[in-house]
């Protein structure tokens, strides 16, 4: 469990429909000992960024099936630079593993491929709330 509990909003952007996963990882974030916040489904980067202003989160979780993540992730970027905002943000979903550097090209602190686990971003997220 986290030494600091970090807040960290989980967006669905896009026209992804698919919210199943990013629920299961919400609920075990929780139980891990974060507070999450979670955007419900079909959001656009810029209502992403303004609930992640508004609920002063320390981490975004951007989920991403559509396979336009490439698109969104660049359009996550300008976003954050318009606003100056320097939360670090990471996505996952259903990410091919050539496309991992890439995402982090565009800003992103971390991106975790189809695959991952459960665990794998729990032990990441407890890693940044140590610092």
């Amino acid at each position: 469990m986290s030494t600091k509990k970090l807040k960290i909003l989980l967006g669905k952007p896009g026209l992804d429909g698919h919210d199943v996963g990013v629920k299961v990882l919400g609920h075990a974030l929780v139980d891990a000992g974060f507070d999450v916040v979670y955007t419900g489904l079909r959001k656009t980067i810029e209502e992403i960024v303004k609930k992640a202003v508004d609920n002063e989160v320390d981490l975004i979780g951007l989920s991403i099936l559509s396979g336009t993540h490439l698109v969104l992730c660049e359009q996550m970027n300008a976003e954050m630079k318009k606003r100056g905002l320097t939360v670090p943000w990471i996505v996952g979903g259903n990410i091919p593993d050539n496309d991992v550097d890439a995402i982090v090209a565009t800003g992103a602190v971390a991106a975790f491929p189809t695959g991952t686990t459960i665990e794998e971003v729990i032990g990441y997220c407890d890693k940044l709330a140590e610092k």
